[in-house]
């Protein structure tokens, strides 16, 4: 390399030889890719600092640089948000159409038992809704110094 190399220039130079090492083998030393390529080791340690953020490269201060072992990539999990299954559901590009197990959820909500009236949802009829009252109540609420 010539006195115009830079960081960028000497990463991608070592990005384009790591081919040659094997996963957890040892990369030359400092001194010789300094040597190499002719620049200072301030620039040898920025370009394998930067290879080490991007997940090619190990260094142990005192051992050296290793080639990074590949990490095992875990499946992406599938969106199962409600929003994301409501909202696509009948989207026409959708190749395959989205499904949603609702059996943990039915476990927990067991129907009540016979006679046993359930109040846990749904709405009121609208003579018992208090329209009059929460109209009022909102007007009020709205009204104060520092409502918004």
């Amino acid at each position: 390399m010539n006195e115009r190399s830079s960081v960028r220039e000497l990463a991608e130079r070592l990005r384009g030889e790591l081919d040659r090492y094997s996963p957890g083998g040892k990369l030359p030393s400092s001194r010789a890719l300094v040597e190499r390529f002719r620049v200072s080791p301030v620039t040898v340690s920025r370009a394998l600092a930067q290879l080490a953020a991007e997940g090619l490269v190990v260094t142990r201060p005192g051992a050296g640089a290793f080639r990074a072992r590949p990490r095992a990539s875990a499946p992406a999990a599938g969106d199962t948000s409600w929003q994301e299954v409501a909202l696509s559901a009948d989207a026409a590009d959708e190749v395959v159409p989205r499904t949603v197990d609702a059996s943990g959820v039915m476990v927990s909500l067991p129907a009540p038992p016979p006679g046993v009236l359930e109040l846990s949802g749904g709405y009121p009829h609208p003579c018992l809704q208090p329209e009059r009252a929460m109209a009022a109540a909102l007007a009020r609420a709205g009204r104060r110094p520092g409502a918004w």
